[in-house]
């Protein structure tokens, strides 16, 4: 894994996984993730990572159209790096979720590496009154879906945001056999070093939060990447914090944010981005540990700039 004395903290600001119902401080609109992004940056994050959603139900949507409407103003007020998702929501199509990347041409995509299953159904027990009749409908589709992300699809992600657009991307691998995926694309070398790689712990269908597991991720990361990848931690609900410190322990970098966690503690939902990332940074200075800047981040991952984007 590739050396660094600073710790880079990524926010995921409102994903695709979380609904209305569940928290009021999930961002909605384009001004919530907008301001709940810039707030994440000003508390030490160096990377933001941004989905887009209707505005008047929180429904998930690829629109471009949605996405402009935020990304220009955290780009002016924040030199944070921005990253946007290619994993969209769920029944997405690939160029459903392409459509504002493309446009957008950011220095970071998010990009999964497999298709798997992925569970959001448990949820629907721990609510009864919801606020839109989409989302009940939406975490029971779960039961019965696949999140494809076929090697063609992975081809096709590198080639029209990497190769056309100088996109740099967030792996996202979410069980051991992913590490292998990405490990195939690096040696046919449609990816270069150094890598950004994302271990995702929690998530119903990929690797349980169980830190053999985090261990062992890392282990198989180690042999396969050796010198040429930086490792990033991420883990669902309740075990965020002490996963990702685990990690950071470890040597990882972090991710945080409410498309990870609605909580900021057992019982007590986080009110803003800016709360997680605060935490955790309050934890790895308390560790000794440097935070990165985004511009130390840009180099760390050799991003291409913030002005070689399209928004």
């Amino acid at each position: 894994m590739a050396a660094t004395r600073k710790v880079i903290i990524s926010c995921a600001i409102t994903g695709s996984i979380h609904t209305p119902t569940m928290s009021p401080h999930l961002p909605i609109t384009p001004d919530q993730i907008a301001q709940s992004a810039i707030e994440a940056a000003q508390a030490g994050a160096a990377i933001v990572h941004l989905h887009a959603r209707e505005p008047q139900t929180g429904c998930p949507t690829p629109n471009p159209e949605v996405f402009f409407q935020f990304l220009p103003r955290i780009k002016e007020a924040s030199d944070v790096v921005i990253n946007i998702t290619t994993g969209g929501g769920h029944n997405m199509t690939v160029d459903q979720r392409l459509a504002a990347p493309l446009k957008a041409k950011p220095e970071m995509c998010s990009l999964n590496m497999g298709s798997m299953n992925f569970g959001l159904y448990p949820a629907l027990t721990r609510f009864s009154n919801w606020k839109h009749d989409w989302e009940p409908r939406y975490l029971e589709t779960t039961r019965d879906f696949i999140f494809r992300n076929t090697f063609k699809d992975i081809e096709t992600i590198l080639q029209k945001l990497g190769d056309e657009c100088g996109t740099r991307f967030e792996f996202e691998c979410y069980d051991i056999g992913h590490l292998y995926t990405l490990h195939h694309f690096l040696e046919r070398k449609l990816i270069k070093p150094p890598l950004f790689v994302q271990s995702i712990f929690g998530i119903l269908g990929g690797i349980g939060a169980d830190i053999e597991n985090l261990a062992h991720m890392k282990r198989i990361a180690d042999k396969l990447f050796g010198h040429d990848y930086l490792w990033s931690i991420l883990a669902a609900g309740r075990f965020q914090t002490s996963f990702v410190t685990a990690g950071a322990t470890m040597g990882g970098n972090v991710r945080v944010g409410l498309e990870d966690s609605l909580y900021l503690g057992k019982g007590e939902l986080a009110h803003s981005n800016a709360d997680p990332v605060r935490k955790i940074r309050g934890i790895l200075e308390a560790l000794s540990l440097e935070i990165a800047t985004p511009d130390d981040a840009r180099r760390m991952l050799a991003l291409k700039g913030r002005h070689h984007v399209a928004f």
